[in-house]
């Protein structure tokens, strides 16, 4: 049978269960993910070198890091050429290409550090979301938004709104709004004397940025928690519980990453209290190993719970991007397994009969209920997943994986 004759097929079995299948295929259409771009170089970035810090760890050492801009976008193709759909990608302030001799510091970055970024987004019709980089800096190495220095706190505030300029920039440029996200690395590694004053001045520190005259409509300005950190055991400023009534009260985002949290806490039970509250919520999809260790996502348990509340929630009230650096294993691979894993989830989630499900769950029947979703785990996802691969273009099941042995052996290998 071809993969047409498949899904036709799927398509029949899943109609009696009451699944419209060609609807589920067209909404998984509509949904885009952003990509991050410090897969491709283990967070490295282009302004500085030296190590990682900030409680920013990339381990491993496979052959291929990108080491340049153009390395970097070339990788960024190679992987969503084998991504089904249309999506973003996701760049941190660390990534400005500076050209000819030119150099600036975070304070002092502007648009035109980001317009190559801008060229190659417009060039494949793909938007661009932003985050202000907040650590690997030597004004980073105790705190920043937080700080107990005037000037390293003022340093920061300059930087984040110089962050908001340039998201505004990417919005206009690209026509529609940009995520703006800020993480802060700022905590401590012991018991803390007192944990009211860091989060004044973080509040502080906000307060001035968010005072700043930018179209809210362009820029969707996000924070993101931590439960703990490398150096940062004990006590951290930007907790859950901060950021969550900062968002609301300020009218920004309250991000979520997937594994900043305790292990025992799962991010999809927390998306639709957050949607109950905020007109949208922000999402990375990462996959913590014990903690924020920051693996590739896999289509497991938890990816699976984050998509079905994604799509029950509303798919254009989530923005959804991911957030994993492995340099251990190919890295573009780590991208594409990523990346089709999260899609896989949700098309998971678009093919359950949702509306049956709930009035299961409204008359107590959780017997009936329990059976149901219990058997859709074995209906033919894997037929209609490769139809939707096919009609965008890219390699069905494990047939990608040719292309990056492919590019490994002709590009990769040739980084030293």
């Amino acid at each position: 049978m071809t993969i047409k004759e498949r899904y036709e097929a799927a398509k029949e079995m899943y109609q009696g269960a009451g699944v419209d299948v060609d609807a589920a295929v067209e909404a998984l259409q509509r949904i885009p993910i952003s990509m991050h771009c410090w897969q491709g170089d283990d967070v490295n970035g282009f302004d500085r070198e030296g190590a990682l810090s900030g409680g920013i760890q990339a381990t491993g050492n496979y052959p291929g890091r990108a080491r340049n801009p153009e390395e970097l976008m070339a990788d960024m193709d190679k992987a969503l050429s084998l991504i089904p759909g249309k999506h973003r990608i996701n760049l941190h302030a660390s990534y400005g290409i500076f050209e000819d001799g030119e150099w600036a510091d975070r304070d002092k970055l502007e648009p035109k550090h980001f317009a190559k970024w801008v060229e190659f987004a417009k060039e494949r019709g793909i938007g661009i979301d932003f985050n202000p980089t907040l650590f690997s800096h030597p004004k980073a190495e105790n705190a920043t938004l937080s700080s107990e220095d005037l000037e390293i706190r003022s340093f920061w505030i300059d930087h984040v709104k110089a962050c908001i300029r340039i998201s505004q920039y990417f919005a206009e440029e690209q026509g529609s709004p940009c995520t703006m996200n800020i993480w802060i690395p700022d905590g401590l590694k012991d018991i803390p004397a007192d944990r009211t004053a860091p989060r004044a001045r973080l509040k502080d520190s906000l307060d001035q940025i968010l005072s700043m005259d930018y179209d809210k409509s362009k820029v969707y300005v996000a924070v993101e928690s931590k439960v703990f950190g490398i150096g940062m055991e004990s006590y951290t400023v930007g907790s859950h519980e901060f950021y969550m009534n900062y968002a609301s009260k300020n009218d920004i985002l309250c991000l979520l990453d997937s594994g900043h949290y305790h292990p025992t806490e799962a991010v999809s039970d927390k998306i639709s209290s957050m949607l109950l509250f905020f007109d949208k919520v922000a999402l990375h999809v990462t996959r913590p190993v014990r903690w924020d260790s920051d693996h590739v996502v896999l289509f497991d348990d938890e990816t699976k719970e984050i998509a079905k509340e994604i799509v029950r929630g509303g798919a254009d009230r989530v923005l959804l991007a991911l957030d994993f650096f492995d340099a251990g294993i190919n890295r573009l691979s780590a991208w594409i397994v990523g990346m089709r894993n999260m899609q896989k989830a949700l098309l998971n989630a678009l093919l359950l009969p949702d509306e049956r499900l709930a009035k299961l769950q409204e008359e107590r029947n959780f017997t009936e209920q329990m059976m149901v979703q219990e058997e859709m785990k074995l209906y033919p996802i894997g037929d209609v997943w490769n139809y939707f691969c096919e009609i965008n273009g890219v390699p069905a099941k494990e047939d990608w994986f040719e292309e990056v042995r492919s590019y490994e052996k002709e590009v990769l290998v040739n980084r030293k």
